[in-house]
């Protein structure tokens, strides 16, 4: 496989990656918040966020091979593993930095 070839393959999963990221996002912040949250969906799923684990079209594209192999559970336990406690961490520091919206007003 060419190294053109290899990236196209590398962009296609990550499409499908970024879909199942974007559900799983969706359905954690209404879980756990029990509302829409456009802002903390877009930390969870931009660029900026998934490069501190990885280029992030690989990390999607990891996704969406998990996804492929396994299904959707795997996908989410994936994501549940792998991406969910930096962006728990980062969190946390919005929260202690207050630049937390909730927080935002308070200081």
């Amino acid at each position: 496989m060419t190294k053109i070839e290899q990236r196209e393959l590398i962009l296609k999963q990550a499409w499908i990656g970024d879909a199942v990221l974007c559900l799983f996002a969706r359905e954690k912040i209404l879980r756990e918040g029990g509302s829409v949250d456009g802002e903390k969906y877009t930390r969870l799923t931009s660029n900026q966020f998934l490069s501190g684990l990885g280029e992030p079209s690989e990390v999607e594209a990891r996704i969406g091979r998990v996804y492929e192999a396994k299904g959707l559970a795997a996908a989410f336990a994936f994501i549940e593993d792998e991406v969910v406690p930096l962006f728990t961490k980062q969190e946390a520091n919005r929260e202690r930095s207050g630049a937390h919206p909730a927080r935002a007003g308070r200081r």
